[in-house]
């Protein structure tokens, strides 16, 4: 049987979710144009020459997928409001490729569709270009099939689509509420949002193949764009309502720093959290619109911790899409189709989508990091999340769902553990598979998260292995604490069993088993440009990095460097592990310097 979201002690009014953090004047009345700004600095990674050459390219070997579209209405969207107009005579050029090209090939059309027509959209308002250029544009559109011109659509109520039949719904939605279509689309649109509801699970979270986080959020993100540009198609309530269902979990599940939690494809890279925001205030506005102005303001602050993060990352330089500093040619941390060029842009995307729901109006109320939550999703995305003392922390307990093939995106066990204001990576952030989904630079890295394990047969076996059964058995909250326990049962018949104690001294981790047993420990080594300092001094070990220092203390045990390197998104890893006899206690804490 499927688990139903399960809470403690935040009430369905988000009463127990606070921070001390003491916004600044700015973020008291955070506007809509910080969203420009960011998408601003964001196009900044693209420089004049590479613009240039990627346009040559794709007038070379024709539209074959939706970054260049994106990047085109992104420039355009920013030059409607009095930015970037040195790009203007090529964003002229580039726009028109695009309105030709469009109705013509199956170039991923449903992402690029939408955001051609905002452009058009944010052009026109402020006349930015003559009424006959737009005319042409939207005659050229206007020709698009949407049978024809997308690549992944349901054409009878039986179809199984995934996500991309829910960008089509929405790009169509955009032609209609344009004027652009040549015949009504609306049974289209209605057929496409239908054939998305089986994905629901009973959070009204959505399930895309494997169930990773970033397809949930993107997948309801749609949603909530459909309804906020006014859709009253025979699926809107069904919609709504489950946009309601999750409205608690979306808000829980995002780290203490801001960020999108971690679990399956398309993860670490900064439109990520683009997509937080634009979650963040759509229910911002929702609760606004019911009167409950306290809620409403939680989510908003939730919107500007999301920007805050986006931003402290686009400061660096040179600017990347992904969470690391390695070379952007190595494409270290990402799948083959998350490649600069699509996803550095889509922040952009996305950041311009929330700020179609961005209400000024709205203040940020602060969020309470302190008080203990613990929240669990369904087994669909078997996830654990814990809160208290300024630590958010993730616990994945059935990581084999999260696979291509014979490779993989995560580890079963604690997969993350953040410190408020700290760097999100010091002690991990997303786990370390063994026979990674995305590029690295070693073979077969050692697979790692903060996990259990057992000798059998003179062989240490750990949690991380597929094999291995994590079974939820209990989670509360009290005060300012959060506490979870776990267990692991080994394919040898050997459990273990991990409480887990969060509050504002760290993570405590207590092991009970039989026999021996160890606790894998992360150690963080670089991040393609940084080395950390790591020092071990009998059974503590520190790793500082950035001005915070993350302890790893073992209190009943010995700590032992296993002398395997792991590898992640963000970098390098090295795996130790805490070993004892029966019982053993590990206390994990992060602190600035």
């Amino acid at each position: 049987m499927k688990k139903i979201l399960s809470l403690t002690v935040c009430s369905l009014l988000l009463s127990g979710c606070v921070t001390n953090a003491k916004f600044n004047k700015e973020e008291k009345v955070m506007k809509k144009s910080y969203y420009f700004d960011l998408m601003e600095k964001t196009l900044s990674a693209y420089s004049m020459e590479h613009i240039d050459r990627y346009f040559e390219q794709v007038k070379r070997e024709g539209l074959t997928e939706h970054g260049f579209p994106r990047l085109t209405a992104n420039i355009g969207i920013l030059i409607a409001h009095g930015r970037r107009t040195d790009l203007k005579e090529r964003f002229l050029a580039m726009m028109d490729f695009c309105c030709q090209q469009i109705p013509k090939v199956i170039a991923a059309n449903e992402f690029s569709i939408k955001e051609i027509i905002f452009c058009m959209e944010e052009l026109e308002k402020v006349q930015a270009v003559p009424n006959a250029k737009l005319e042409e544009w939207k005659n050229n559109l206007k020709t698009a099939d949407p049978y024809n011109c997308y690549s992944h659509t349901a054409k009878k109520k039986e179809d199984i689509v995934h996500n991309w039949a829910a960008f089509g719904m929405l790009s169509e939605y955009m032609r209609k509420k344009a004027g652009i279509t040549n015949a009504p689309n609306d049974d289209f649109i209605d057929l496409q949002a239908y054939s998305q509801i089986r994905h629901i699970d009973a959070n009204g979270m959505y399930r895309d193949p494997g169930c990773p986080m970033v397809y949930d959020f993107v997948t309801r993100g749609l949603f909530a764009l459909l309804l906020h540009e006014g859709y009253q198609g025979q699926y809107k309530d069904i919609w709504q309502n489950a946009l309601e269902r999750s409205a608690i979990a979306t808000l829980e599940m995002i780290s203490v720093n801001g960020e999108l939690p971690v679990g399956g494809r398309s993860h670490q890279f900064l439109h990520n959290e683009a997509h937080v925001a634009l979650m963040m205030e759509f229910y911002a506005g929702m609760f606004a619109r019911k009167g409950d102005m306290e809620t409403a303001g939680k989510y908003r602050t939730a919107a500007v911790r999301a920007l805050k993060n986006i931003s402290s990352w686009l400061n660096k330089n040179p600017i990347s899409h992904i969470r690391n500093r390695f070379p952007i040619e190595s494409k270290y941390g990402c799948e083959k189709y998350a490649y600069f060029d699509k996803y550095m842009i889509t922040a952009a995307s996305f950041l311009y989508a929330a700020s179609r729901f961005c209400d000024e109006s709205i203040p940020p109320v602060e969020l309470d990091d302190n008080k203990g939550m613990t929240l669990q999703t369904s087994d669909d995305f078997h996830m654990l999340f814990l809160r208290a003392g300024e630590y958010s922390v993730q616990y994945d307990y059935d990581a084999r769902q999260y696979y291509n093939g014979e490779k993989y995106y995560d580890c079963s066990g604690v997969t993350r553990i953040h410190k408020k204001g700290a760097p999100s990576e010091i002690c991990m952030s997303v786990s370390c598979p063994g026979k990674s989904s995305y590029s690295v630079d070693i073979k077969d890295p050692f697979p790692l998260s903060i996990a259990p394990g057992v000798c059998e047969k003179g062989q240490w076996i750990y949690a991380t292995d597929m094999a291995v059964k994590h079974t939820v058995k209990s989670h509360s909250a009290q005060g300012n604490t959060a506490n979870a326990e776990v267990e692991c049962s080994f394919p040898g018949g050997e459990t273990v069993t991990s409480s887990y104690t969060l509050n504002s001294e760290g993570l405590t981790i207590r092991l009970k088993g039989s026999n021996a047993i160890r606790c894998l420990l992360p150690v963080f080594r670089f991040n393609g440009e940084t080395h950390t300092k790591v020092q071990q001094e009998g059974n503590k070990l520190t790793i500082e990095f950035e001005g915070y220092v993350c302890t790893c203390q073992v209190l009943n045990g010995t700590l032992k460097d296993l002398e395997k390197p792991a590898r992640n998104r963000n970098g390098h890893y090295d795996a130790f592990a805490a070993e004892g006899k029966e019982n053993l206690t590990v206390k994990i804490s992060i602190e600035k310097l």
